[in-house]
């Protein structure tokens, strides 16, 4: 190897750019997918269905506004609909979408759609703090300080502690 002589770098070296700190999202997905030889061998196969639902989208936005390409093998692309009724809406469109796809160097032979529904996460109502009646606090105060002044109790005598001081408004002791 051949060594510049004023700076000790090799003849052929050619400085990185600085990187500028990027938001994550895609961008720094790719960068980690890149950067790991194992996953960057699928990253050609998520560009590819990337592409392919890009120009699905195109030909039939308000379609694909909620449908997704699966995946696309042996000429069978495989699409998701949210629901059996965006399912057959998509299936009237099949043979428009693969004669289009086939004008834009697709090579799809069959198309198959399946039904995925999503499921809303659960919601939970807020949770409110249930009011105590001062009596109530008041023996939760009493057993706080009944309770022996020992390691084994402080985790519970600070949980009341904690509790009657929340009810309160930060007034007990």
């Amino acid at each position: 190897m051949c060594y510049g002589l004023a700076m000790g770098k090799p003849t052929n070296f050619i400085p990185q750019p600085a990187r500028t700190r990027k938001a994550p999202g895609a961008t720094g997905a790719v960068d980690f997918l890149r950067a790991h030889d194992r996953m960057s061998a699928i990253l050609p196969a998520i560009t590819r269905l990337a592409a392919l639902q890009r120009d699905c989208a195109a030909l039939f936005p308000m379609l694909f506004e909620n449908c997704t390409v699966l995946h696309l093998e042996n000429g069978q692309l495989t699409l998701a609909a949210p629901n059996a009724a965006l399912a057959s809406r998509l299936k009237q469109q099949l043979p428009k979408l693969q004669d289009a796809l086939l004008q834009r160097g697709w090579q799809v032979n069959a198309i198959r759609i399946k039904v995925q529904v999503a499921r809303p996460p659960e919601e939970r109502p807020p949770t409110r703090a249930k009011s105590l009646s001062k009596q109530a606090l008041a023996s939760f105060s009493a057993l706080e300080s009944s309770l022996e002044d020992t390691p084994r109790n402080a985790a519970l005598r600070a949980a009341i502690a904690a509790m009657t001081r929340r009810r309160t408004g930060g007034n007990s002791r």
